[in-house]
């Protein structure tokens, strides 16, 4: 396996998403400029090629079949299992037709070669999701920040002036009316075939449910992809707790639009719960309001409670579709993102075990033997891998989720750059909890080397994913911020080592700084939090290389579906 992390992945191409947004949404003209785009409806004979070298990042991806043993599910729940893959499948199509501007079926036709047929599926059009958004085919445009969710000419001033109905909708595409003026259209409106046939499947799954709960939220979610109001079924979501199979559905996250952080994308994932594991996790929920306000911060900036009868538990992932199989794959869920929900009901934490175990062995692991001092590698477990990675869940529901003195919530407020800095928070904070939590021995695996080294390979890990990614920005800011305080060292043969103490002042100083800005609602401090911080330096970069030269992959991608399970 070659694997080619590009030198390019510099600070020019890492920063895009703060300082591309004021030329809008348009091709960017630069020294890279590929062809113009071509229309592959009408013009059926045009093969789109890799570009350049490309041919060697087509197997940064580590192939892992998503099997599991069905054989306590009765017969209907085997059945309803086969039903919620079959709306998945919607969620996977309509994501496409949020990320990119082809019809799918149309567009991986004009590619003859299997493997990159196979990585443009994986990447959900063009463009290299763990490289900057890069275009690597022929004939295609530069990825836009807006992706589909806004008209390809609107700029982000008419935006910013234009005064229509739900401007910043989580649940609309924004479009043009016959007077060219900017309008918002309800997904139920807008999707409305593919919303139906996907409300239809819930409601039929629900019959099979044996969990009164879990075919209430169906039922719930169902309504909801046809009403746009979503957050009953976030209620009902809430109350799930004894339902052995797990479905997290519909339009959740707005990491895609990278525009302005309001749209949210489609995406499915089919769960089974882990009984052992998720038993291990229960008490730690109920630490959350003592954990809020020992937070590092002025008094205001941790006034909101979170609630404390959120839960936590683990689950293997059986399908994986739309926003969240693009690219990166997701290894723990933290939902509802309702704002209000959060503060009546708090949050579910869901930790994704076996795709956890597929990065930590296949990537993490190997991460760990080439960038970490000798020294220091046995502190690099999965058990902190794993509480490092439910704890950055958690840490989610802590902090402040409205600005102070306002009733505008931080999403609003910082944009475009509210995902990198929620990411930055719940990561720095989900070591904060350790840090608390380890002390109080409440958890009692392991010693805080483990999870801070651990943490520290982490960052390797996820730092690979570019500026494309919310959480690699956060990565990457986290990275120069715990440089600064000397957290680490760099010895003359390219391996770091943790400093326990100069860490956890680091530690308290970012979770200080994030905090703050969310409370302040500042998009201009963060804004150059982003463009300061959101950047791979060269030495960086050369270790990151290392990596590649070492054939170690990027992520992983998954082999899924009803055959594979066996239904």
């Amino acid at each position: 396996m070659k694997i080619l992390s590009k030198s390019y992945i510099s600070a020019i191409v890492l920063v895009v998403g703060s300082t591309l947004v004021s030329s809008c949404n348009k091709p960017v003209n630069n020294d890279t400029q590929i062809q113009q785009p071509l229309d592959m409806s009408t013009d059926k004979k045009v093969m789109l090629s890799l570009i350049g070298d490309y041919e060697n990042r087509l197997n940064i991806y580590f192939p892992v079949t998503l099997s599991a043993d069905l054989s306590h599910l009765s017969a209907n729940q085997k059945k309803m299992l086969a039903i919620l893959i079959e709306a998945s499948v919607i969620m996977d199509d309509l994501f496409w037709q949020q990320a990119f501007d082809q019809d799918k079926n149309t567009f991986l036709s004009h590619i003859n070669d299997s493997k990159v047929q196979d990585f443009a599926a994986i990447n959900y059009g063009p463009w290299d999701r763990l490289n900057g958004d890069l275009t690597f085919l022929s004939g295609t445009h530069e990825k836009r920040l807006g992706a589909q969710f806004y008209p390809p000419d609107m700029t982000k001033e008419e935006f910013d002036i234009s005064d229509f109905a739900d401007k910043d909708g989580l649940y609309s595409m924004v479009r043009r009316d016959k007077n060219g003026n900017l309008t918002a259209i309800p997904y139920s409106t807008f999707f409305t075939k593919e919303l139906k046939n996907a409300s239809q499947l819930l409601k039929k799954a629900a019959t099979l449910a044996q969990d009164t709960s879990f075919a209430d939220y169906l039922k719930l979610r169902a309504e909801a992809l046809l009403t746009n109001n979503y957050q009953a079924s976030d209620y009902a979501w809430m109350e799930m707790k004894s339902n052995p199979i797990e479905l997290v559905y519909g339009p959740i996250e707005t990491y895609e639009d990278q525009l302005f952080g309001y749209r949210a994308a489609f995406e499915s994932y089919v769960l089974l719960k882990d009984l052992d594991w998720s038993k291990k996790l229960s008490k730690y929920a109920s630490f959350l309001p003592e954990l809020q306000q020992g937070l590092p911060v002025d008094a205001q900036y941790k006034a909101q409670m979170p609630g404390a009868n959120a839960d936590l538990n683990a689950y293997d992932v059986i399908y994986y579709a739309g926003h969240s199989n693009a690219g990166s794959k997701t290894i723990a869920i933290n939902l509802p993102n309702d704002e209000e929900v959060q503060l009546k009901k708090g949050t579910r934490r869901l930790q994704l075990k076996n795709a956890m175990q597929a990065k930590f062995y296949n990537i993490l692991l190997p991460i760990s033997e080439q960038l970490i001092v000798p020294q220091q590698r046995q502190h690099i477990t999965f058990n902190a891998f794993f509480a490092n990675t439910m704890f950055h869940e958690v840490a989610h529901g802590l902090g402040i989720k409205t600005v102070l003195g306002s009733e505008q919530t931080v999403r609003q407020a910082l944009k475009e750059h509210a995902s990198a800095l929620e990411e930055g928070k719940a990561d720095i904070l989900g070591l904060y909890m350790v840090q608390q939590l380890l002390a109080k021995g409440v958890i009692d695996e392991g010693m805080l080397e483990d999870y801070y080294v651990t943490f520290m390979a982490g960052i390797f890990r996820s730092v690979r994913f570019g500026a494309s990614s919310a959480h690699g920005k956060a990565n990457m800011i986290r990275f120069n911020f715990f440089q600064e305080y000397q957290a680490f060292s760099r010895n003359q043969d390219g391996f770091y080592q943790v400093d326990m103490q100069k860490m956890g002042k680091a530690i308290d100083a970012l979770s200080n700084e994030i905090l703050t800005l969310q409370g302040d609602g500042d998009y201009e401090a963060v804004a150059k939090l982003v463009a300061d911080k959101g950047v791979i330096k060269a030495q960086l970069q050369q270790d990151l290389d290392r990596l590649t030269a070492a054939d170690i992959p990027v992520d992983i991608d998954f082999k899924q579906g009803v055959k594979v399970l066996g239904l």
